[in-house]
């Protein structure tokens, strides 16, 4: 790993905190965005992370936190697309509205960091620099009640193809496609067993699965312009 830093965007919660400060302790520099405070990113903050606030729906907020960073920064080692949203249609926005967001936040907005970074990522010390998209398992099938979500990761996927041919080979650029990771707080056991039965393994990936994943492909001297299933073997199981 070279001294470069790693970009994750939303690093308040869950994966992302998680990656977050497995790269700090293993002594890599952390560049963090966040949404909304949460107490974590003091935590994140005092270990060395350098935090920006940034509101991917807010176009004139993703073209500031590109400046700053190619300010104070000469190299990427990574940039790891994890910031998310997950509205459904059966909410309260009107559709048009949903599929805008779920566009903006999972799609504009990495196309314009990776555009924006690309010389970062083609100017890392290291042997090659790493972009993931952090997709979902459902942009290969759709959603019935979360159709934009589905629709806009399945894009995200296509930015995918298209980066790792446009960086390579400089840079590699892949996604990882996860089912169900880790439940929040307030699931409650009914909801848990439901959604563990939906895969081959019958439980949850889990944070260090998820970063064992990351690794292999910033690892990988190779691999490029793929989807990485991390899906329990979802995909196989039959009602």
């Amino acid at each position: 790993m070279s001294g470069d830093a790693v970009l994750i965007s939303g690093v308040a919660r869950r994966v992302g905190l998680h990656l977050a400060n497995t790269f700090l302790e293993r002594g890599v520099p952390v560049i963090g965005t966040y949404r909304s405070e949460r107490p974590a990113l003091d935590e994140l903050s005092g270990r060395g992370a350098e935090l920006h606030h940034c509101d991917f729906y807010d176009e004139p907020q993703v073209d500031l936190l590109c400046r700053e960073i190619k300010d104070r920064h000469a190299g990427l080692r990574a940039v790891i697309h994890n910031a998310s949203d997950w509205i459904s249609e059966e909410g309260e926005l009107p559709p048009e509205d949903v599929m805008r967001r779920m566009m903006q936040v999972h799609v504009t907005a990495p196309y314009l960091i990776n555009l924006r970074l690309e010389k970062l990522l083609l100017n890392s010390s290291a042997d090659h620099a790493d972009i993931i998209h952090v997709g979902d398992y459902v942009s290969s099938r759709g959603s019935s009640k979360h159709i934009a979500y589905a629709a806009s990761k399945a894009a995200q996927d296509n930015l995918t193809f298209s980066f790792s041919a446009r960086l390579a080979p400089k840079v590699k650029v892949n996604s990882i496609a996860p089912a169900l990771v880790a439940f929040n707080e307030g699931d409650d056991e009914a909801y848990r067993e439901k959604a563990r039965s939906k895969s081959l393994m019958r439980r949850e990936g889990g944070m260090e699965e998820f970063q064992r994943a990351v690794d292999y492909l910033m690892e990988s001297e190779y691999i490029t312009g793929r989807i990485l299933p991390l899906d329990g073997g979802r995909h196989l199981k039959i009602a």
